[in-house]
């Protein structure tokens, strides 16, 4: 069924939306707000740059090792029930590492956090093929996905602002009151679309409309041994692991490349920052999220589209290679922002693919595979890069490092991954 002026379509699904992309904001505040108190952190607790390496991956260690059983409490409980517990989880954590006495203090914090955004992603990705027809996913992917960079296009100036006005705790105090905010609107809102009671039969009817393609798999599941073992998933986990390096490489990091390698200081670091930031958040809302859409409702072919997005998006990611010997910061701020300009296309399609190509009832499970791999990237690529920038004094093998992954990522989508379909369900295949 498709609207028509006689016959408009509500449009309670784009409040669920836009809910998400209102966590998603707030949860990567929590994030950014470690990197921009880098410089504060080193004068109140005297850490050196391998333990800030160690700190910002931190978060990380707990969220990849949730990835899992996350994805198996998703499909068994449901994205309310979870995500109510893990928006609050999250909201404490960020009080918890603003009155920290100790380093040892901040690192537990930053373990909670990890816990308390665990599913985060995962149940974003199972709320949206609830919540969405697969020709709006992309979109309706996007507002959350974008909400990613946006934070970071806003929040590094705005906490890095608030951070030399009234100090680090305060920073994070502020994150822990908008983390908490959050939480009362998730209690108040969220609702699968079987249970709201606001929501008509018209988009009801309109959200299962071109469902019939995955109607083999409705009723199907998946082990996660069976699915670790499909050639879908492992291409999906390369490649979104590799745009997950990069990502994690500049999130941490960015604001001390362009201030120690590049000269710049600590407030106009901050300032800085945002540009790429804010170009990923266009790139991933116009062209990953509702160009996607548009050519595919246009006619063009789904696969094609998403494939082409999704590869030729994670090939600009290569352009970090341009900024690894530049002494300008305006060509290093041009280099980064085609490599996660391109990136950031490219994952609105990557985090709609769960939902296109695992049964219903595995969506969460594939969810927390693919973010697994994510997060040992979140893990690797902070902790890596401290290293070699303590050795080398330079950035370069770092994003040289990020390069190589990301051509072996390429790699995965074209080789493994293949058409973006649906698997066969485990009981199919055994039958």
């Amino acid at each position: 069924m498709n609207p028509t002026p006689k016959n408009p379509i509500p449009r309670r699904r784009w409040r669920i939306a836009w809910l998400l992309g209102f966590g998603v904001l707030v949860n990567y505040f929590d994030r950014v707000n470690l990197s921009v108190s880098h410089a504060a952190l080193v004068s109140t607790f005297g850490i050196s740059t391998v333990t800030f390496g160690y700190l910002s991956g931190a978060y990380n260690w707990t969220y990849a090792a949730c990835q899992l059983p996350i994805g198996v409490l998703l499909d068994r409980f449901g994205v309310r029930r979870v995500g109510r517990i893990s928006t609050f989880l999250w909201s404490v954590a960020s009080f918890a590492a603003a009155i920290t006495p100790s380093i040892g203090g901040f690192f537990a914090a930053r373990l909670l956090l990890g816990i308390g955004e665990a599913p985060t992603f995962p149940a974003n990705a199972k709320a949206i093929g609830y919540w969405f027809p697969s020709r709006e996913r992309s979109f309706a992917t996007s507002i959350f996905d974008g909400a990613a960079k946006f934070a970071s296009a806003i929040g590094v100036p705005l906490i890095g602002i608030l951070l030399l006005k009234v100090g680090w705790r305060w920073s994070f105090a502020v994150t822990g009151l908008i983390s908490l905010l959050y939480f009362l609107f998730f209690w108040r809102i969220y609702r699968d679309p079987q249970d709201d009671p606001e929501l008509t039969s018209i988009e009801r009817d309109y959200i299962a409309s071109d469902d019939q393609v995955f109607a083999a798999n409705e009723v199907g599941q998946g082990s996660l041994g069976y699915l670790l073992r499909q050639r879908k998933v492992i291409g999906m986990v390369l490649g979104f692991g590799s745009y997950n390096y990069v990502f994690y490489l500049l999130l941490t990091w960015l604001p001390s490349y362009l201030s120690s390698a590049l000269h710049i200081d600590l407030l106009h670091s901050f300032l800085y920052t945002g540009v790429p930031w804010l170009i990923a958040t266009v790139a991933d809302l116009a062209i990953g999220g509702w160009l996607v859409d548009a050519l595919i409702e246009r006619g063009w072919n789904a696969n094609s589209v998403r494939k082409s997005v999704l590869i030729g998006g994670t090939a600009c990611g290569l352009g970090i290679l341009g900024a690894a010997n530049t002494h300008s910061a305006t060509t290093a701020l041009i280099w980064i922002s085609i490599s996660i300009g391109g990136l950031s296309a490219a994952s609105p399609v990557g985090w709609s693919i769960p939902s296109l190509i695992a049964p219903r009832s595995s969506v969460g499970k594939v969810g927390g595979i693919i973010n697994f791999s994510n997060q040992l990237s979140g893990i690797g690529a902070p902790i890596i890069t401290g290293y070699l920038v303590a050795a080398r004094q330079s950035f370069a093998w770092a994003f040289g490092v990020s390069a190589i992954y990301l051509l072996i990522g390429i790699a995965a989508y074209i080789f493994l991954l293949g058409r973006i379909e649906p698997m066969p369900a485990e009981s199919q295949t055994t039958a």
